[in-house]
């Protein structure tokens, strides 16, 4: 049944002409086995009649010899008629006894109904077009809203909307004080002269940061004077912001002992980074211990994807020669005119994602010619009957499909519902709606169909628009569907009511059905199939903690506490998972007498995720809770003396076991997120402060888009121009 329920219009027909041709056949070959019943019941009426004496044997037989050679004659012309009209096949041929003739003709029919069935049975129309049509012919390629409109309608937008010629077409305690922290913007005389202070400080810095943010002025001063009102303008986002994105002193904490820890995850960045750069470069990651390059198939010929991952880590950690020579390889080396099958999920929170936030950090064009580029050539994934994007797209041809392991050919749930982020933003940058509408689209799906007890289950067809199995989960394909909701509402400064009341109602089911206490009194999200919960955790899942977080203070204010304890007790479990050796194993359980451990094998790895250490990082900005930078400490502890080798840091197969074995990997998400998140952990909370910047699942810094802000300063620029 799951398979049919991706089938279209074209596979119907298909289904009907096979069905035909078994038809044709099948009473072809019973006409003539009807001849041949014919001829055997003459005989018999024959014999029936002569029975008793009343024949004259000899007369009798004479009279069947007769019948026998005009049957003969009958049934030879017949099948001489029928493969007459056939191409190829000569009557002379045909002359079998009618028993051969129907099975021939029963081998027949049912070789055409196989070949016809064997089209049938395909899941997705899609198959076809990636078996009939070579990679480099592009076929008609549709994007639209629940309707299959032209790809290239978003190029027919006013000539204001136009894009740059760079495009082409087509992740404790039971109770927790809750620190106050308003991330609503009023962009004051104070705000201002707090910016204007910071900017002061940052005249201190050193010669290579500051050539690099002269490039951030000069932008600014070109965005002032000559910008269109109807495109991006540099300098009104910075004017918007509420405080320095690097904070007044780069987020330098004033102790000591912190300073000198994160200063510690600064040398981890680097040391990855060099060996990165000495051993891989231009490769998507490094493998550490055989010290060379490995690219993947996930990002569909794109290369450097721990380049692109890096570029915000280094500039923010002022690794400024790294920082130059990351820029320098996306000015030169970065080709988007691949030809390859890319996951959309990865292709977007990476590159997509790593783009935008160098851009807004640094001001540099390169970055945000890039990115509208590539995300462009993401639009074709979203032709679909539903527009819900499938989740493998062909960069080159913008042929879209389903993973072949995803069921009955449907889309991923954290993969399409992890759009949303970036795709608003590219709509910034390029003045283009286009982008907004695909992701409002996916929302106004979900919110149309029914939900299982309020949940999201993880599959849902893109032809029907219909869940296709109900199977919940918070950790892998389920995830960041769920942070992307609550960081929608707080990109848009809190002005997107859809994406609050989506979060919390999921929340609330989410709470209702999958949040269970252990007997040892440990906060987990279960696992729900079908209504049947499975005491299972991912590390994927361990992100929520912080998500529940930094989503309390919003909340009704009734359960704002409630929220943040419930964050601090899943980050407390997850926690508790990092045992012995301080990491912890890609899902644990709570079921069999185990208390947050990893019965399988299969399930005791670590690749180097940053999920625990992200929620640890959220929890110390709203609690300042120290425990969560001694959790942090432990940590780093851990990844230098279990994860880090001669040549870069790598991923260990067993977490309980202290003599590690390596997988010898080094995950570009290891210096975009888990260094990161170390890193702010021991920092400033003005370094990146959530006031003005959400990160998006892959740890880029992504700012509040504040509308009312902009139009005043829009405002502003129009009356001192006049």
């Amino acid at each position: 049944p799951g398979v049919l329920t991706t089938a279209d219009r074209g596979v119907k027909s298909r289904g009907c002409l096979s069905s035909l041709s078994f038809l044709f056949l099948f009473f072809l070959s019973l006409s003539w086995r009807s001849a041949a019943d014919r001829h055997v019941h003459t005989r018999v009426s024959v014999h029936q009649l002569c029975s008793g004496g009343r024949c004259d044997q000899n007369g009798v037989r004479s009279f069947l010899s007769l019948i026998d050679a005009e049957t003969h004659r009958l049934e030879k012309h017949k099948v001489s008629m029928v493969f007459r009209k056939l191409p190829g096949v000569s009557a002379s041929g045909m002359g079998l006894r009618l028993s051969q003739k129907f099975v021939f003709l029963l081998f027949l029919s049912g070789l055409v109904t196989l070949c016809f069935g064997a089209l049938f049975f395909l899941p997705d129309s899609v198959r076809l077009k990636r078996i009939f049509l070579s990679k480099t012919e592009t076929p008609p390629v549709t994007v639209g809203s629940g309707s299959e409109n032209d790809a290239r309608e978003h190029l027919k937008r006013p000539k204001d909307q136009e894009h740059p010629r760079g495009m082409t077409s087509a992740k404790g305690e039971t109770s927790t004080k809750l620190k106050s922290l308003s991330r609503k913007p009023v962009v004051s005389r104070e705000a201002t002269e707090e910016r204007l202070a910071g900017g002061k400080a940052l005249e201190d810095l050193s010669l290579s940061r500051s050539r690099a943010e002269s490039v951030s002025e000069r932008a600014t001063v070109v965005d002032h004077h000559g910008a269109d009102t109807d495109t991006f303008s540099y300098a009104k986002f910075k004017r918007c912001l509420l405080k320095p994105p690097l904070g007044r002193d780069y987020g330098k904490p004033s102790d000591p002992n912190t300073n000198e820890r994160r200063e510690k995850v600064k040398e981890m960045m680097k040391f990855a980074w060099d060996n990165y750069k000495l051993y891989a470069w231009g490769k998507n990651e490094l493998r550490p211990l055989t010290r060379n390059g490995h690219l993947g198939n996930m990002f569909g010929g794109l290369k450097g994807a721990s380049i692109i991952d890096s570029l915000d880590t280094l500039y923010i950690m002022g690794l400024m020669d790294e920082y130059n020579d990351a820029k320098e390889w996306v000015q030169t080396s970065l080709d988007l005119n691949s030809n390859g099958e890319a996951s959309l999920f990865e292709v977007n929170i990476r590159y997509v994602g790593g783009l935008l936030s160098a851009y807004y950090l640094t001001g540099e064009e390169v970055f945000k010619s890039k990115v509208l580029e590539l995300g462009e050539k993401l639009l074709p994934a979203f032709n679909t009957p539903t527009g819900i994007p499938r989740g493998v797209i062909n960069l080159g041809s913008g042929t879209s499909w389903s993973w072949g392991w995803a069921s009955a050919g449907s889309s991923i749930l954290a993969e399409f519902g992890t759009l949303h982020l970036e795709f608003v933003h590219l709509s910034e940058l390029s003045a283009n709606p286009i982008y907004t509408e695909k992701v409002m689209n996916i929302r106004k799906l979900l919110n149309k169909i029914e939900k299982p007890h309020g949940l999201y289950p993880n599959f849902l067809s893109p032809v029907s628009g219909n869940w296709v199995q109900h199977h919940v989960s918070i950790g892998g394909l389920g995830d960041s569907f769920y942070e992307y909701l609550i960081k929608s509402f707080l990109m848009s400064d809190k002005t997107d009511g859809d994406a609050k009341k989506m979060y919390y109602s999921a929340l609330e089911a989410i709470e209702a059905n999958l949040v269970q206490k252990s007997p040892g009194g440990l906060t987990y999200m279960a696992e729900w199939r079908g209504g049947i919960l499975d005491h299972k955790m991912g590390h994927l899942a361990c992100f929520s903690g912080g998500m529940i977080g930094i989503g309390a203070d919003d909340g009704v204010p009734e359960k704002r506490q409630h929220y943040l304890d419930l964050a601090a007790e899943i980050t407390h479990t997850c926690h508790e998972s990092y045992t012995p050796t301080k990491l912890g194993p890609e899902a644990f359980r709570f079921d069999g007498g185990g208390e947050a451990t990893a019965t399988r094998l299969s399930d005791r790895y670590y690749i180097l995720r940053p999920e625990v250490i992200e929620s640890y990082m959220y929890m110390w900005r709203l609690t300042h809770d120290p425990k969560y930078r001694e959790w942090g400490w432990e940590a780093v502890e851990a990844l230098e003396q279990h994860c880090r080798v001669e040549a870069g840091f790598s991923g260990i197969r067993d977490v309980y076991t202290t003599t590690a074995s390596h997988d010898n990997m080094q995950q570009s998400f290891f210096l975009s997120e888990t260094l990161k998140y170390l890193y702010l952990l021991f920092s400033d909370d003005d370094l990146l402060p959530l006031e003005d910047w959400v990160f998006n699942t892959e740890a880029h810094p992504l700012p509040i888009i504040r509308k009312s802000c902009l139009q005043d300063e829009a405002t502003q620029d129009k009356t001192v121009a006049e």
